[in-house]
């Protein structure tokens, strides 16, 4: 075997091998939550529990606060969320978008209300959900830029906006805050408040 493709097999192997090792790390934490509770579900019981070293742990998430993060990223962007995310990007028409962007926010919000239920019925800590939580705005912040920047480009943004109120609007309408008050407070149903969070995105931010 040529030595370009024997490294490139080894480096093949080495991502499996990571990837393998990640999930079963995940899954550890996810039954011993289950099972023991936020209190019980240490470091060093989910190194046991997925048969790795203790120093593995961390070098792969850093802390026990990285691997909740992951707990919730796989419940929320699975392949639903992806194909999702793929039709939206491909609608050209804005309002299509903005409502493919409503659908997509509807499925992680359904997603993430599990994932978070799990870890408030397992004891996680207040502060340790709000980190969770602030983490999760933040980047939902940044990937969001792409529809302003989509919008704008087409020239379809309201003229009295601009991009950064656009992107301050289309934050705050597709936030969690919104939907809990809806869905889980005054029990809207998802497709009912996919529909509404579709019309007042177009009608909020669309010329």
């Amino acid at each position: 075997m040529p030595n370009s493709a024997r490294r490139a097999y080894k480096s093949l192997t080495r991502q499996r091998q990571a990837h393998e090792t990640r999930s079963r790390i995940v899954e550890a934490t996810r039954h011993l939550l289950e099972a023991e509770g936020y209190a019980g579900t240490t470091v060093d019981a989910i190194a046991r529990q997925a048969e790795v070293s203790v120093q593995t742990v961390y070098a792969v998430f850093g802390s026990k606060t990285g691997i909740l993060a992951e707990l919730l990223n796989q419940s929320t962007f699975g392949a639903d969320y992806e194909d999702t995310v793929r039709q939206t990007l491909e609608e050209k028409d804005p309002e299509m978008r903005l409502r493919g962007a409503a659908r997509i926010a509807r499925q992680i919000h359904d997603a993430q209300r599990e994932g978070f239920d799990l870890l408030r019925g397992a004891g996680v800590v207040a502060p340790e959900l709000a980190r969770l939580e602030q983490e999760r705005e933040r980047i939902r912040y940044e990937r969001q830029e792409q529809m302003i920047v989509f919008l704008s480009r087409a020239k379809s943004l309201r003229p009295d906006l601009n991009s950064r109120m656009a992107r301050d609007i289309f934050w705050t309408l597709t936030g969690s805050d919104i939907y809990r008050m809806l869905v889980r407070e005054r029990g809207w149903s998802s497709q009912k408040y996919q529909n509404w969070l579709a019309d007042t995105l177009v009608r909020s931010l669309l010329n």
